[in-house]
């Protein structure tokens, strides 16, 4: 799983689609909006946020940073990578179809 934030609900869904798109991930999931509580350039700011986790395989991880990275507006991304040691294997396995470059 890939987690990553952003500042409105249009920029999550085009991260969200261009990277399901380019099989990067099988799904991304939006949440939000939320309220964050931070430290940018020096002050204390708040920030209504919108989260798109993103299924991917850890195959897969450097290709999405990347992708997040070069398509994001903020100039800090967060992309945070979160193991998952376990899930359904029907799940896992259509995470791993979905991601392929010729889908089984």
């Amino acid at each position: 799983m890939v987690l990553t934030t952003t500042d409105s609900k249009e920029a999550a869904q085009e991260l969200a689609r261009s990277a399901v798109a380019a099989r990067l991930a099988a799904c991304g999931q939006i949440v939000g909006p939320i309220e964050s509580v931070f430290w940018w350039d020096g002050a204390l700011d708040e920030s209504a946020e919108y989260q798109v986790w993103f299924k991917t395989t850890a195959e897969l991880y450097e290709a999405l940073a990347r992708h997040i990275a070069s398509n994001h507006t903020y100039d800090v991304p967060e992309i945070l990578r979160v193991p998952v040691d376990g899930g359904g294997a029907p799940y896992l396995d259509w995470i791993r179809a979905s991601t392929a470059v010729t889908p089984a």
